[in-house]
């Protein structure tokens, strides 16, 4: 779909109710591809813009999720590299799912940094030891244990807090969700999308653009399941604390033990397990 577009979109079913087959309104959460580029000055002075990532999303803070997903995969360190960031409006016809990241004269960019398979699915192929060390490539370090620990009562409650602010999911029931808390509980962040990676972006996004990063005292909640790929984020953002409403896996949770991080699992209706990290919780 080309155009501006909400993260929700009505349709007409026919629904089920007590034997009775009906006309009635429902709401989908809204799926597109988004093209992420990148354009700098090369060192012979051309411009040179590159296709980056195709990745399927719900249209919304495009922008942060843009920057999130450049800064996750080491492609940004700072929010100083980026001029600006911009829809491909002057093409024809105008297309708001092409981002461009424009950087500023000077800054350059590796192609054979980001020309790699990302870490999509658990069947990528690429084992835990190479996984492992990719992270550090990205310039994730230990986390410090300085810092207050975070209260088991406020644990607890952190999901419930995520699923109030979840606007369209209370519209559609379609949509993931990662939010970002300070340590006391103060909510800070939480965006949407049909894919949790993509809303951990958008989350990490917004603190990288603000200059908030890294992400001392906060805790990032997300409401499906911790993979390895959201543990990594959150690293790369210097988050100690992540909260899933589901399961981690297994190299999700050697990842956060390797490098320092509190991961808890299973955060549903006043309970949770602590799978690493447990002297941060109190």
């Amino acid at each position: 779909m080309i155009g501006r577009r909400g993260a929700t979109r009505a349709v007409r079913v026919r629904r089920l109710r007590e034997g009775v087959l009906a006309s009635a309104r429902d709401r989908l959460a809204v799926e597109e591809p988004l093209e992420i580029r990148i354009g700098w000055t090369s060192p012979e002075g051309s411009w040179t813009t590159d296709t980056v990532s195709v990745t399927m999303r719900t249209p919304g803070d495009d922008f942060e999720l843009v920057a999130g997903f450049l800064f996750g995969e080491g492609v940004l360190n700072e929010p100083t590299a980026l001029q600006d960031l911009r829809y491909c409006s002057g093409e024809e016809p105008p297309s708001y799912n092409v981002v461009e990241a424009r950087l500023h004269p000077g800054v350059t960019v590796d192609p054979a940094r980001y020309r790699r398979n990302f870490y999509a699915s658990s069947s990528c192929g690429v084992c835990g030891k190479a996984s492992l060390a990719a992270v550090e490539e990205l310039g994730c370090r230990v986390l410090p244990d300085n810092g207050d620990p975070i209260a088991s009562a406020l644990v607890a409650r952190l999901p419930t807090l995520l699923h109030e602010a979840q606007d369209s999911f209370h519209r559609t029931g379609g949509l993931h969700a990662a939010g970002l808390f300070t340590i006391d509980g103060r909510r800070e962040v939480v965006r949407e999308d049909v894919g949790r990676h993509n809303a951990v972006d958008k989350a990490v996004g917004s603190l990288f653009l603000e200059g908030g990063l890294p992400g001392v005292g906060r805790v990032l909640v997300v409401s499906g399941r911790a993979s390895f790929e959201i543990v990594q984020k959150a690293l790369r953002a210097g988050i100690p604390v992540v909260v899933a409403v589901g399961a981690p896996s297994t190299l999700a949770v050697d990842l956060a033990s390797r490098f320092n991080q509190t991961l808890i699992g299973f955060a549903r209706e006043g309970r949770f397990n602590v799978y690493s990290g447990g002297e941060r919780v109190r």
